[in-house]
């Protein structure tokens, strides 16, 4: 079983910069790379901020806290990146990540695993680029990723028993409750969940319902989150990108087809939280 210290995370944005956190809490030595540098730089200081907020709620002793940064490191170039694990948050597009991955095997040695944090597209497919795919797993964290404890794991067809064994381990180590998934597309979460976002999106196609009714009822349902609050908070573009992977992969199977709506937020650049604008306004809060 290989042992794993090092942690390199491709992608500094909400999800790559909330798996750094958990795997530098957890004791890990960890790289954070972006192909935007800005971006790790936003990302590191959220981390920070983060952190500050916890140890003022008591939550975290101060010298935690210290000692989590002192395990963060930004990483300039990909080259930097050799490390026992490789974490991948960037886009969800496969050949982005095939290529990611495979100049990640050049740099780093025969041991090291690559894992992929997509929502929804195939393990195997996103590992078949690679001279070793049994190396290549599925490590599928919740945003936001220093808060909810769920992961799936997902073995594609050739990975093999020890990285499906190092990862399982890693998991328990930065406290995740870690569930074997099958390689089919949206894997167990996002298949299920696609319905909480389609079904809410034909109510509103359907003139049934206002967003903040159908949030507010599904909130007072026992969900945390109504599905337009929900898809601004992931990104109205990751949460289209997923639908489509899923119902591509089930064959365009009418039941998870994107909505009309939803692709034109995205057209128009309104992608929620992160740009201040989706189902809802949020320019007013983040002027000040």
């Amino acid at each position: 079983m290989s042992a794993i210290r090092t942690v390199g995370v491709v992608g500094a944005g909400t999800m790559g910069q909330g798996i750094a956190q958990v795997c530098a809490a957890a004791g890990f030595s960890t790289m954070l790379y972006d192909v935007n540098p800005e971006q790790v730089g936003r990302a590191l200081q959220g981390i920070e901020e983060n952190l500050a907020a916890a140890e003022k709620k008591n939550k975290l002793r101060h010298e935690d806290r210290l000692a989590t940064l002192s395990r963060l490191q930004a990483a300039s170039t990909l080259e930097a990146l050799k490390v026992d694990l490789v974490v991948e948050a960037a886009i969800e597009r496969l050949d982005i990540k095939q290529e990611l991955f495979k100049k990640l095997e050049a740099l780093n040695s025969n041991k090291t695993i690559f894992a992929t944090n997509t929502s929804s597209l195939s393990v195997t497919r996103i590992a078949e680029k690679l001279g070793t795919p049994s190396r290549c797993i599925g490590l599928h964290f919740f945003n936001p990723a220093e808060r909810m404890k769920l992961v799936e794991i997902i073995s594609g067809m050739a990975t093999s028993p020890e990285v499906v064994a190092s990862i399982q381990e890693f998991a328990l180590r930065i406290g995740k409750n870690a569930v074997m998934a099958k390689d089919s597309p949206g894997f167990i979460v996002n298949r299920v969940a696609r319905h909480y976002y389609v079904e809410s999106l034909k109510l509103l196609e359907n003139r049934v319902a206002e967003i903040p009714a159908v949030d507010a009822l599904l909130r007072s349902a026992g969900f945390r989150m109504g599905p337009f609050e929900l898809m601004d908070l992931i990104g109205v573009d990751t949460n289209l990108a997923v639908t489509t992977s899923v119902y591509e992969g089930f064959d365009r199977a009418p039941k998870f087809a994107p909505s009309p709506i939803q692709q034109q937020l995205v057209r128009e650049g309104r992608l929620g939280k992160k740009t201040g604008k989706g189902f809802y306004d949020y320019s007013a809060k983040t002027s000040g």
